[in-house]
């Protein structure tokens, strides 16, 4: 655990080294909320046109309720959709979340898969999205989960 949360910090470091124009208006850091499963804060940073990390600091309502953090590379696609104004894209990535639990099971630790759909307004910075993310839970058992939720973000 410990070690997958270095290897992504090393990541995001060096990517952030290699800082480059992504196209949009506004920065390559965006700050906004996810609304659904699971609800909190939404981060994403670009890396280059097409790649970008993303996390959330977010609560879950599932099964009494629960804190959890995701973190996600994810690869976009701005060739699948024909918009006029603006840019969408079909994204897709891996990533890691850790769910806290308020019982005694303990913590929750899962390997993600998300992809979705964003749109950048042509002419603000911000971006919006909806996301499902098939998860497959590694502690404190084996099994299969899922999450989404549609949100925004504002860049600067």
């Amino acid at each position: 655990m410990k070690k997958m949360a270095l290897i992504i910090l090393c990541v995001a470091a060096v990517s952030g080294m290699a800082h480059a124009q992504t196209g949009r208006s506004g920065g390559n850091t965006g700050l906004g909320v996810i609304f659904g499963e699971p609800t909190g804060v939404s981060f994403k940073y670009w890396t280059s046109r097409t790649i970008a990390f993303d996390a959330a600091a977010a609560w879950s309502f599932v099964n009494g309720g629960s804190f959890q953090i995701h973190a996600d590379i994810l690869f976009h696609s701005f060739d699948v959709f024909r918009v006029e104004r603006g840019r969408m894209a079909l994204y897709y990535g891996f990533g890691g979340r850790v769910k806290t639990k308020t019982d005694t099971e303990g913590a929750r630790v899962s390997f993600r898969l998300p992809i979705g759909i964003s749109y950048e307004l042509e002419r603000a910075p911000v971006e919006i999205f909806v996301e499902v993310a098939p998860m497959l839970d590694l502690t404190p058992k084996t099994q299969g989960n899922i999450g989404g939720g549609i949100g925004f973000r504002y860049y600067f």
